[in-house]
């Protein structure tokens, strides 16, 4: 058998050439269009969805208003709005005497935002307390939880924002007075088919929207005498209140 002869190859012996890498297509449409090779690396970069982060100062602002708002709250239920001085509702916030007027313009607009806020923030966590219950939960149960999370709001841990509500209330404006009425005629309007539904069972002897007023006007006044140092709870208190108003 004859010896297998060696075939040379015309490629092999052309001059290799060094592999070139791939142009991005970033840098192929800067070397079409120059322009755009002057634009600045943020310009690539993905855009952020939603609202922009609040920043320091931002934060800080809002923390700012928000002492404020307490700080205002306590004076307005222990010394009356006409008798607290926007020094005093600064120094309780630790800040200068002109500092409110940066966040409201008035004290009655901080009066106004203080009442606005309590009842924001009294309905929403009202909604809240009652989507907890379980969907066949009955009317008792449901007016129970509303009474509970009411005496929450009057008397728990951020409790001066409804009594200023109260209290306060000649001391808005006319216009005020009726923003203030819309949110607290929807936060009473969530106690009616419970109300309702109790009324038709027969342990209402009343009827629901009369009903409605004398409940309220009895859990509102409570913020006079209640006491948590004389040993009942807001769960007894609770429990009681439910006997008053239905019958078992």
């Amino acid at each position: 058998m004859d010896s297998p002869v060696r075939r040379t190859s015309a490629i092999a012996t052309a001059p290799r050439k060094t592999p070139t890498r791939p142009r991005s297509r970033a840098a192929a449409a800067s070397s079409a269009n120059p322009a755009s090779a002057e634009k600045s690396p943020a310009a690539d970069e993905p855009r952020r969805r939603g609202r922009p982060r609040k920043t320091a100062e931002e934060l800080d602002d809002g923390n700012r208003r928000r002492k404020l708002m307490d700080g205002a709250a306590v004076l307005f239920r222990t010394q009356g709005f006409a008798a607290t001085s926007t020094r005093d509702i600064a120094a309780a916030a630790g800040m200068h005497s002109g500092s409110p007027f940066y966040h409201f313009e008035s004290k009655s607009a901080l009066l106004h935002a203080v009442m606005s806020e309590g009842m924001t923030m009294a309905a929403q966590s009202q909604q809240q307390a009652l989507q907890k219950l379980a969907t066949d939960a009955s009317a008792r149960e449901q007016l129970r939880t509303l009474i509970r999370h009411h005496f929450e709001i009057l008397l728990g841990p951020r409790s001066s924002f409804i009594p200023v509500m109260l209290y306060e209330w000649r001391s808005l404006t006319p216009a005020q007075r009726k923003g203030i009425a819309r949110l607290k005629d929807s936060y009473e309007a969530a106690w009616m088919p419970a109300l309702e539904a109790l009324a038709e069972q027969g342990a209402l002897q009343a009827n629901p929207g009369v009903a409605r007023l004398f409940i309220f006007g009895a859990l509102n006044w409570a913020v006079q005498w209640f006491s948590p140092k004389k040993g009942k709870s807001l769960d007894a208190l609770t429990d009681e209140a439910l006997a008053l108003f239905i019958h078992s």
